[in-house]
């Protein structure tokens, strides 16, 4: 069983040696573990349809989707769309 978890907003820079360099100092006595989430601004041109699908199908966020009790509709389920344009 895992401990219980809090969370610190903070701000820092990411160097050339890709190391994070936060602003300030944090307020955990050390040394400890942490886990760290970084959020960053993407470049939306930089980021290509097959990039978004992989990502999205190899996030363990969405694994319940592979449990057999998600597959409630077959073939024979509801009617076609068809649009009258």
């Amino acid at each position: 069983m895992s401990s219980p978890m809090t969370a610190i907003e903070t701000t820092g820079t990411i160097d050339e040696d890709q190391k994070l360099r936060l602003d300030r100092k944090l307020p955990i006595k050390g040394p400890q573990r942490v886990r760290v989430i970084v959020l960053y601004p993407i470049d939306d041109e930089k980021i290509d349809e097959n990039e978004w699908l992989y990502a999205a199908s190899h996030n363990p966020a969405f694994d319940f989707l592979k449990e057999s009790t998600e597959d409630i509709y077959t073939i024979d389920d509801g009617e076609p769309f068809r649009d009258e344009v």
